[in-house]
Parts: C-alpha cells; sequence; structure tokens
C-alpha cells in the first residue's frame, strides 16, 4: 500500500473514524461516528470501505450478512507519508523549504518552541 498517495477527503473521513474506534467496526458504528463532521448514506459509506478495502487501508471481514472492517494502516503510518509527501513535492525535497512553509504557516511562537524541544530532545 502506499502511504504517500493522498486520500480523497469522503475516503480519509472514513479512516479517521475508523482510527477512533476500537476494531473491529461496523458500518453502523462508523455511520455513527460520522454523524456530526461528515455525514454519509449507508449506501456511499459502504462504497468508500470497499474503496478503501481495493486500496489496501481497510480489511473487511464478512459474519453471515454483515461486515465488520479493521484498518490495515494506522494514522501515524499514513501521516508519515503524507508527510514525506509534501517535503518531496511541494518542497522539492527541501528541508529548509519545509521548515519555511511551517514557521510561514500560522504556528505560534510556542508551537515552534514545542516543535524545537520535540527535535532536540528526540522524541519524535
Amino acid at each position: 500500500m502506499d502511504t504517500t498517495r493522498r486520500l480523497p477527503d469522503g475516503e480519509l473521513a472514513v479512516m479517521q473514524a475508523l482510527w477512533d474506534l476500537e476494531p473491529p467496526v461496523t458500518s453502523g458504528e462508523l455511520q455513527q461516528q460520522l454523524k456530526e463532521s461528515h455525514p454519509m448514506a449507508l449506501t456511499t459509506l459502504l462504497t468508500v470501505l470497499t474503496r478503501l478495502a481495493d486500496k489496501e487501508f481497510v480489511k473487511i471481514e464478512k459474519e453471515g450478512r454483515s461486515s465488520r472492517y479493521f484498518p490495515l494502516i494506522t494514522r501515524e503510518s499514513y501521516l508519515a507519508g503524507q508527510s514525506r509527501r509534501f517535503l518531496d513535492q511541494l518542497c522539492g525535497g527541501s528541508l529548509s523549504a519545509f521548515a519555511a512553509a511551517l514557521c510561514d504557516s500560522g504556528l505560534t511562537r510556542e508551537e515552534l518552541d514545542e516543535l524545537r524541544d520535540l527535535l532536540e530532545r528526540g522524541t519524535l
């Protein structure tokens, strides 16, 4: 699976809901989790889950007439892949361009200090 490939917003919303729940997850649980942030019809949700399974982001286990869903990738792995994609595609692989973009992104001084502390302690 290619974690540097960006998921469309609807698929990413379903993955975020799946990451927030304890697997295995039913479609009803996912629909409830998405109700506030990204409501969608059950048929749409099932289509998105099938697409995510085709991309190897989700595993579907059939249980009789129902299905259970498991994430095959962690939120952290996806975030790492997307960070690498951002660095390579938008910053040309340049860490200094990435750092400048981060500083220009509106991060507060406290957030930048926290990032510096994390880097210096090696806890990232």
